[in-house]
């Protein structure tokens, strides 16, 4: 799909938002990983929810410094889901409640969408005390053999610096 919007910043992040006669054609209101072109620079990014029937992505600094583009309005987006997942980077504090709990086997076995719905959920606190604690109910629910959350909103968007209550900020 191909489409035209410009860069905006929410809590010094850089997002597209996807307008939403895009997004409702993506495989899925949850996450969804694609292969993303601006100008000629790809990368594979997680399309995540907004938690308003639409989605959005996350340019990084380096992504952008490639584009080398004069202004950042009006970008054409080329978004094209993708069936293989990329591995999820692994958090310190996650690696290590695995570790300790002697789970890097079975977190190992299961599937990478699996392993993102995990972090997904983990990380969509802003409060550190909410996040260790779900570090060791989901190391609890690994060792009963849950493979995934359960009661997990997936279409809510989980990035708290850029979410309220699982829907991105206004901007």
């Amino acid at each position: 799909m191909k489409f035209k919007t410009d860069l905006i910043e929410i809590a010094s992040k850089k997002i597209i938002h996807i307008p939403v006669e895009y997004s409702q054609s993506l495989p899925s209101r949850g996450l969804v990983m694609a292969k993303v072109t601006i100008a000629d620079i790809s990368a594979i990014l997680p399309i995540e929810p907004d938690g308003k029937g639409s989605h959005w992505f996350e340019l990084d600094e380096n992504f952008i410094k490639d584009l080398d583009l004069e202004s950042l309005e009006n970008l054409e987006i080329d978004l094209e889901p993708i069936k293989e997942w990329p591995e999820p980077d692994m958090p310190e504090d996650i690696l290590t409640g695995l570790e300790s709990e002697g789970l890097i086997e079975f977190w190992n076995s299961i599937t990478t969408k699996a392993k993102w719905e995990w972090l997904r959920w983990i990380r969509s606190t802003s409060n550190p005390d909410t996040r260790a604690k779900r570090i060791e109910v989901a190391s609890s629910k690994m060792k009963a053999g849950d493979k995934r959350p359960c009661c997990f909103n997936a279409s809510s968007c989980t990035v708290p610096e850029v979410s309220k209550s699982g829907v991105l900020k206004d901007y």
